[in-house]
């Protein structure tokens, strides 16, 4: 679907977002030949740049992180041309005049893209109204954090739902952006293999991981006031196991698709304090060592406070209340300072009721299917099969589907995904703002009983999987986290 003319406004022009994913996405679309000849980028700050500085900028911060396609001086070129800085302050109403002067007249696309911290959403969007730049072709791109409870999401989708319609607002969510993502929507419901399976008759439990070797990094002042729980489980993993546990939609359209994922997250059983205790694990890092190199604790990190109850991991057990998942056991878990930087889904199967072999059924490895996201996408399905030679004896071999092999197009990144659906109107990767409350009101319980807890977080050593009560959380139904039950070499 070919692109019609657009000015992609970026709040945060000269932001961390925008240099480091926004930028780099818009210039291997443009290499790509999927931008219209006059569309623009039009970068808003507060720095006081001229155009020529801001471009150096873009050239010395952005450039160097473009990995692929290619950089040559043409194409730079041509993608630069594109840009335009416009400094304004975001809270002043008074101060848009050089954005007005900037952007193209009616009816050309625009898409205003927040890159700010969301107690700015607001102000932006009146803002934006008040000076007669909202238009039928407009719509409005929120970034991540939707808030930090229910009241403050509600609070968002009521004051941005006053200047733009629920078909203009595309809340982003990265991970929906993947290949892999998409992919698992492909392989439920393109292909009539896995639609009986996918139940609870069949399959023992499901597993969620994003894993993380990275620390909080220069991240601290948002992240000690949101802590894994906000900054993780609420959008990503939980979103992932809305399209993992979904019914199958009528189709492909935005609302069909986020009818069946809202469905699932007012399915989720909600916890009381008793369960939350027996089915949520909190831990937070202390010094360990990634990658052979020692790193400090998270309270040691820079300008983390001295006793902080932040938690950098989560491990859950979840249950979603219908007929096709009633019993099945949705494992949940993120964290920093991991031993591995991972992003997974692994559905696993039941054990075989029956042994023909002579082998015992608890040496047979569970059929599995693992939906790799990073670092390298693909899907694992893992079987049992005779060794080669004499006799029958039976051991675990996986079918692999490596998409660098199998597609030898290039991939796009997430951000170039999701910015290409925005300009091209398309909602279904996006979240709708009902979905959002839904996911809130099931997280909001925990925060709650949080902070009326004075416990610390479980500490665990940096460069591990987490606490060890995460394992003993999925080994009270006698189950491994995936990389604790994988066969040695």
């Amino acid at each position: 679907m070919a692109l019609t003319d657009f000015d992609l406004v970026l709040f945060g022009g000269s932001g961390d977002l925008a240099m480091r994913k926004l930028l780099p996405a818009m210039y291997a679309r443009d290499v790509a030949n999927d931008l219209p000849p006059t569309a623009r980028i039009i970068c808003v700050g507060r720095q006081d740049y001229g155009q020529d500085a801001f471009l150096h900028t873009v050239e010395t911060t952005s450039r160097p992180l473009i990995k692929s396609p290619a950089v040559t001086a043409e194409a730079w070129a041509r993608f630069t041309a594109r840009i335009v800085y416009v400094s304004l302050s975001a809270t002043d109403v008074d101060s848009y005049g050089p954005l007005i002067n900037a952007l193209r007249p009616d009816p050309v696309t625009r898409v205003y893209y927040l890159a700010t911290p969301p107690h700015l959403f607001s102000q932006i969007c009146d803002n934006l109204a008040a000076n007669g730049l909202v238009t039928p072709n407009s719509r409005v791109v929120l970034e991540k954090p939707l808030g930090r409870d229910l009241a403050s999401a509600k609070q968002i989708n009521a004051e941005v739902g006053k200047v733009f319609a629920e078909s203009q607002i595309y809340r982003i969510d990265h991970y929906l952006g993947k290949e892999t993502v998409q992919n698992l929507l492909a392989l439920r419901f393109g292909n009539i293999l896995f639609e009986q399976l996918w139940r609870r008759e069949w399959i023992s439990d499901v597993q969620i991981t994003i894993a993380e070797k990275l620390g909080v990094g220069n991240r601290m002042g948002y992240y000690d006031t949101s802590g894994a729980l906000r900054d993780m489980l609420q959008n990503h993993l939980l979103q992932l196991l809305c399209i993992v546990a979904m019914e199958p939609p009528t189709s492909i359209a935005p609302d069909a698709v986020r009818d069946a994922k809202l469905q699932v997250l007012r399915s989720l059983k909600k916890f009381t304090p008793t369960t939350l205790a027996q089915n949520i694990v909190r831990g937070q890092y202390r010094a360990g060592h990634v990658d052979g190199k020692a790193v400090p604790s998270y309270r040691d990190e820079p300008d983390a406070p001295e006793q902080s109850r932040t938690e950098t991991f989560v491990a859950m057990k979840a249950e979603i209340d219908t007929w096709r998942w009633a019993g099945v056991p949705f494992y949940l878990r993120t964290g920093k300072r991991m031993a591995d930087s991972l992003a997974e889904i692994v559905v696993r199967f039941k054990h075989i009721p029956h042994s023909i072999f002579n082998q015992p059924t608890s040496s047979f490895q569970p059929n599995s299917l693992v939906i790799r996201l990073q670092p390298d996408e693909g899907l694992r399905m893992n079987l049992m099969a005779k060794t080669p030679g004499d006799g029958m004896r039976l051991k675990p071999v996986e079918l692999e589907l490596d998409f660098r092999e199998s597609f030898k197009s290039p991939r796009m990144d997430a951000y170039e995904r999701l910015l290409l659906d925005v300009l091209r109107g398309q909602l279904t990767l996006f979240m709708r703002g009902d979905e959002l409350e839904a996911a809130w009101e099931w997280v909001e319980p925990i925060l709650n009983n949080w902070e009326q807890d004075d416990t610390m977080p479980i500490p665990y050593a940096a460069g591990t999987w987490g606490p060890a009560a995460a394992s003993a959380l999925i080994g009270r139904d006698g189950l491994q986290w995936r990389e604790e039950a994988l066969p040695e070499d």
